[in-house]
């Protein structure tokens, strides 16, 4: 039967690929908002509800101006922490990790210098130095091995982030909440401050939405 070698090895880049979501070329996050915001509200005001510690958080003060960024296009004022605002923004954060494995089909041929256990003839016996690789009657699905130009599986291990982002506008005065949205999003990047940005972003597409619609935004990796 004749392997049709370029085809395996697509698959394996493909499935290779979206395992590493886009090959790392892009952000994908999942995004679910709810809303009930009021289409007669003129006044986007607004303060970050804030603790003591959150004030005093390098992080979350950074993201908290990623959040004000965002929020600037839109429309909304930020005023400075006591003066009168109509809405209070909230937001909190996390990243968490998970070990995956993955099994993919790769091309193989036993010949090639460095691989394990095989090379161009089998140890110093009658039939490696008599056939050699090409002609070892034994090496064809035999005691050797599988042949040259095979499909064998390949195992690798690497570690899996989730990251996510929750963010709540309120009415400042009766805590009421008019929109929150929920951000979740995987990929190999473990930085949480490198993936925020585009997390920003997507908590914010098509704000404020259909109430309940969850969808995924997908947002190319700056330099890509």
């Amino acid at each position: 039967m004749k392997i049709n070698i370029k085809r395996y090895l697509g698959l394996g880049i493909v499935a290779s690929c979206l395992l590493l979501s886009g090959c790392a070329s892009v952000i994908r996050s999942n995004v679910t908002a709810f809303n009930e915001w009021p289409a007669d509200l003129t006044d986007k005001s607004y303060t970050f509800a804030t603790t003591a510690e959150q004030n005093n958080d390098l992080e979350y003060r950074n993201y908290e101006t990623l959040i004000a960024a965002e929020l600037q296009h839109l429309g909304f004022t930020q005023v400075a922490n006591g003066a009168p605002a109509q809405l209070k923004v909230s937001f909190d954060y996390g990243i968490s990790s998970r070990e995956v494995r993955v099994v993919e089909p790769v091309v193989v041929d036993p010949g090639w210098p460095g691989y394990p256990f095989y090379g161009p003839y089998w140890g110093a016996g009658p039939y490696g130095r008599y056939y050699g690789r090409v002609y070892d009657p034994l090496w064809y699905g035999g005691m050797y091995g599988p042949a040259p130009g095979v499909i064998v599986p390949r195992e690798s291990n690497y570690e899996m982030f989730t990251r996510h982002l929750h963010i709540d506008i309120a009415h400042a005065g009766n805590g009421k909440k008019l929109y929150e949205v929920n951000v979740n999003s995987e990929g190999r990047i473990g930085v949480l401050a490198t993936v925020m940005p585009y997390l920003v972003r997507s908590a914010f597409t098509d704000f404020p939405g259909q109430s309940g619609l969850s969808h995924v935004v997908e947002l190319k990796l700056d330099g890509k």
